[in-house]
């Protein structure tokens, strides 16, 4: 039996700001935008290349805006990800990387990884609510 995510639900605030935030800023694409009625409304976006979507919207969920932490996107260059989102207005933490191996036990050092190891470079940003994203680096081709 496979178990696949398709969508991870995200508490927000204000629905049409978070819409904006991700479809403007981030770049997701929306998929859907449904709202029968003032008690209900689902709104999915789904990242560039990527087979699980982020829901939010009103009904859906009752945890508090902003609860999500560190969800993870993950890409093959995390320069020109920091690069794209930050000419797009997204408020970026710095680049930063993993410094030990094998154990990697939070001890970050600025900038990429020198070696561009997989799963080692990071940065990180949060949505207009305070849901927290960690975009990581892998399989990185100079």
């Amino acid at each position: 039996m496979d178990y696949a995510i398709e969508a991870v639900t995200l508490p927000v605030g204000d629905v049409d700001r978070a819409v904006a935030f991700y479809t403007d800023r981030v770049g997701f694409r929306l998929d859907v935008d449904y709202r029968p009625n003032d008690r209900f409304r689902v709104v999915q976006l789904t990242p560039p290349g990527s087979a699980c979507s982020i829901q939010f919207g009103v009904g859906l969920t009752d945890a508090l805006p902003g609860s999500t932490r560190t969800s993870y996107l993950v890409v093959t260059d995390v320069e020109a990800a920091r690069d794209e989102l930050a000419a797009r207005g997204v408020p970026l933490g710095p680049l930063r990387h993993k410094r030990s191996v094998p154990d990697w036990q939070g001890d970050h050092e600025p900038g990429v990884d020198p070696e561009r190891r997989d799963y080692a470079s990071f940065v990180d940003f949060a949505d207009p609510d305070g849901n927290t994203w960690t975009i990581q680096e892998r399989g990185h081709r100079p």
